[in-house]
C-alpha cells in the first residue's frame, strides 16, 4: 500500500516533509526559500518549507479568488535525543538519554524494533550545512523488567521517563560509538557534526489485516494519513477556481508553539508573499482570506471495541465509516454551523461519507490545528479527520475504506 510506504520514509517530520517536497517536485512544483525574492505566476504550483520540519505547496490564484487550505501536521509522538546521549551501565551496556516529545502512550514502546532518524547539522567549509540521517536498521530496544523481578508490572505500573524507558544502545564496546555513527550517515567527521534534532521511531512495518483486509496499523499513523491524502488531493485536484494551499506543518503534538507550527506566521506569511506578488490592494487582500476556506485535518477517536463507553452517546464514528466533521462547543474545533453546511455539501458533491465526532462532555480533548490557524489568519474553516484506534500508541490502527475517503474528499476540495 502506498500510504505504508509514504509512512516508512518519513520517520520524523524532517522526512515527511522531504518525502512530500519529492512528490511536488515530480509534478513540476517549484522550491522557493523563504530568504530568496520571489517571482510568481498565476495558476502556477510553488512550496516553500521552515526549519526542514513543515512544508507549504500553494498555486498562485487567478482573478480575485480566494483559497483552498488543508492543513495537517508531521510530527507524531515519540522520544527526542538529549546532547550527551550516551549512558554507561557498569560498564557493560550503553543506553541513550532521551526525553519525551508529545503526549506518548508509554507502554508501546517497550520490546519494540526502534532506530534513530533526524536531522544533524554539519559544518561545510566556513557555513553550516543540514542533513537528514537515518540509521534504517533496528538499533535499539526499550526492554522491559520481567514479571518476576516487578510483580507489580499488570497493576498499574507507571514507568519513569528517565530510569525505565532509556533504549538499550549496545554493549560496553559501544561507549563513544554513537555519534560516530551519527556522523559516518551524514558522511563527515564526528568533530564536524555540530548540532541535531534526532528521534527514536518505531522501526516496525505497517501492516493490513482483519477478516477481509479492513484494517491497517502502522506507526504514526496520526497524523501522517491525513498529511499523506491531503498532498495526493492537492496533485491531482485540478485548482482551477481557487488558489490551492496544502499546509504540512510541524509541532502540533507539543502545542503548535513554534516557528514553522500551526500557531507561528507560516502561514499568513506565504499568503502576504503571494498577495505582494499579485499586487493586491490591502482590500483585496482581505477579499481573498472572506472568499476562502481552511481544512484542518487531524485524526480524531473511533469507538472502542473493547470500551465503547468512551465516546460520546450520541455520535459514534467508527473506523471505515468516512471522514469525521469535529465540533467542540469550547472551539477546540473551530467547526460551526455554517463551516459544518458547507464540508457536507462539497463531501456530498464528491461521494464521500461522513461522520460526526464529539468529545464525551465529562472529556478533554487534545489539541490540534484549526483553533491555532485561524487566528493568524481569519479564514472559515471546519475541523476534519480520520476515526482511529490507539492514538498516540507507538503503533496505532486505522480503517482502509477511510483512507480512501479523505483522498477523494482532499481532490474534490482542490478542484
Amino acid at each position: 500500500m502506498e500510504f505504508l510506504e509514504f509512512v516508512s520514509a518519513s520517520p520524523t517530520a524532517f522526512h515527511a516533509v522531504a518525502e512530500v517536497e519529492k512528490r511536488l517536485v515530480k509534478a513540476g512544483a517549484t522550491v522557493l526559500k523563504e530568504k530568496d525574492a520571489w517571482d510568481l505566476k498565476p495558476g502556477k504550483t510553488y512550496a516553500v518549507k521552515r526549519n526542514g520540519s513543515a512544508i507549504i505547496a500553494f498555486t498562485v490564484p487567478k482573478g480575485v479568488k480566494g483559497y483552498r487550505v488543508f492543513a495537517c501536521h508531521a510530527d507524531s509522538p515519540m522520544f527526542k535525543i538529549k546532547e550527551n546521549p550516551e549512558l554507561s551501565v557498569e560498564n557493560r551496556y550503553v543506553r541513550l538519554d532521551t526525553e519525551r516529545y508529545g503526549g506518548m502512550i508509554l507502554s508501546t514502546w517497550f520490546d519494540r524494533p526502534l532506530s534513530v532518524a533526524g536531522r544533524v547539522v554539519v559544518k561545510k567549509g566556513r557555513g553550516l550545512e543540514e542533513k537528514l540521517v537515518d540509521f534504517g536498521r533496528d538499533l535499539l530496544v526499550i526492554p522491559n523488567v520481567a514479571i518476576h523481578q516487578m510483580r507489580e508490572i499488570n497493576d498499574g505500573f507507571q514507568p519513569n521517563p528517565q530510569v525505565d524507558l532509556l533504549p538499550l544502545y549496545g554493549g560496553g564496546e559501544a561507549k563513544g560509538r554513537f555519534m560516530q555513527q551519527v556522523a559516518e550517515l551524514a558522511g563527515v567527521k564526528e568533530e564536524d557534526v555540530r548540532g541535531h534534532d534526532l528521534f527514536v521511531y518505531n522501526r516496525e512495518k505497517g501492516t493490513v489485516w482483519g477478516a477481509n483486509g479492513e484494517f491497517m496499523s502502522s506507526p504514526r499513523i496520526d497524523d501522517l494519513e491525513c498529511a499523506y491524502c491531503g498532498i495526493s488531493g492537492f496533485l491531482a485536484g485540478s485548482q482551477k477556481r481557487y488558489g490551492a494551499v496544502y499546509a504540512l506543518f510541524d509541532n502540533e503534538e507539543v502545542g503548535s508553539a513554534s516557528r514553522q507550527g500551526a500557531a507561528s506566521t507560516f502561514l499568513r506569511d506565504t499568503l502576504e508573499r503571494i498577495s505582494e506578488a499579485l499586487g493586491d490592494t490591502a482590500e483585496l487582500k482581505n477579499r481573498r482570506i472572506a472568499d476562502s476556506f481552511l481544512l484542518s485535518a487531524d485524526n480524531g477517536h473511533a469507538v472502542h471495541p473493547n470500551h465503547p463507553e468512551k465516546c460520546d452517546p450520541a455520535n459514534r464514528p467508527y473506523l471505515n465509516g468516512g471522514v469525521l466533521l469535529k465540533f467542540s462547543a469550547n472551539q477546540r474545533y473551530t467547526t460551526d454551523g455554517v463551516s459544518a453546511a458547507m464540508f457536507r455539501a462539497s463531501a456530498e458533491k464528491a461521494g464521500v461519507p461522513t461522520q460526526v465526532f464529539f468529545n464525551r462532555s465529562d472529556t478533554v480533548g487534545g489539541s490540534t490545528l484549526g483553533n491555532l490557524s485561524v487566528l493568524q489568519v481569519p479564514f472559515p474553516s471546519a475541523d476534519i479527520g480520520l476515526a482511529q484506534l490507539a492514538m498516540h500508541s507507538s503503533y496505532e490502527t486505522a480503517g482502509v475504506y477511510d483512507l480512501e475517503c479523505m483522498t477523494k474528499l482532499a481532490t474534490a476540495f482542490f478542484e
